[in-house]
């Protein structure tokens, strides 16, 4: 993937707005197109973020030819679907946690990216993070001791609100989905680690 990266997003929610804002303080890539389901949207967000194509419908990001790699962050249930068809366009993606609502869409995912020959991650973004990388660091060389057990919890303040992302089942929201994940992601990180093998 050398060379600069021309990014491409879909979805115009707040986790997107966020990392547009990180793109601008990077010298390896470039946002060049945002794609939403109304003109509306993308007129917004590319209007806030300096966006200069912005492209009514999903299907119109897939088919640029100047996107090389694609932010998804739409709403969970749609994973699957636009990151295959990224893939299947030749897209490197990134696309935002849960990578799917189940283990068999995660698995068509994988087998897209690997078809095609694209980079694929799950937007964990506390695994890009130096503190995670020095934790790897000082599990790997015993400083702290032998892994025996994982305790782990997440938490933070939201309205009760079924109908909101975080807690609709159709959405994908939840315990385990949206936010539970991170507490499995990490444990599964560690014990990762404690065994010897990649994280």
């Amino acid at each position: 993937m050398g060379g600069q990266l021309r990014w491409g997003i879909i979805g115009t929610g707040k986790i997107a707005a966020a990392f547009a804002r990180a793109l601008e303080h990077t010298d390896t890539g470039d946002l060049v197109a945002v794609a939403s389901r109304t003109e509306a949207g993308a007129r917004r967000f590319g209007e806030t973020h300096d966006v200069e194509r912005r492209l009514a419908g999903y299907e119109a990001l897939v088919d640029d030819a100047g996107v090389d790699a694609v932010y998804i962050s739409t709403p969970h249930p749609m994973h699957a679907e636009w990151a295959i068809r990224c893939a299947e366009a030749g897209k490197h993606v990134l696309c935002e946690k849960p990578m799917t609502l189940n283990e068999a869409d995660t698995m068509a995912v994988v087998e897209a990216a690997r078809r095609n020959d694209v980079f694929l991650m799950e937007a964990f973004m506390y695994r890009c993070h130096p503190q995670t990388e020095r934790l790897v660091e000082l599990l790997r060389s015993g400083v702290i001791g032998d892994v025996k057990l994982v305790r782990a919890t997440f938490g933070f303040r939201g309205a009760y609100d079924l109908e909101e992302r975080h807690l609709a089942n159709a959405l994908g929201g939840g315990g385990i989905l949206d936010l539970g994940c991170y507490t499995v992601s990490m444990s599964r990180m560690v014990a990762g680690v404690a065994l010897g093998v990649d994280v």
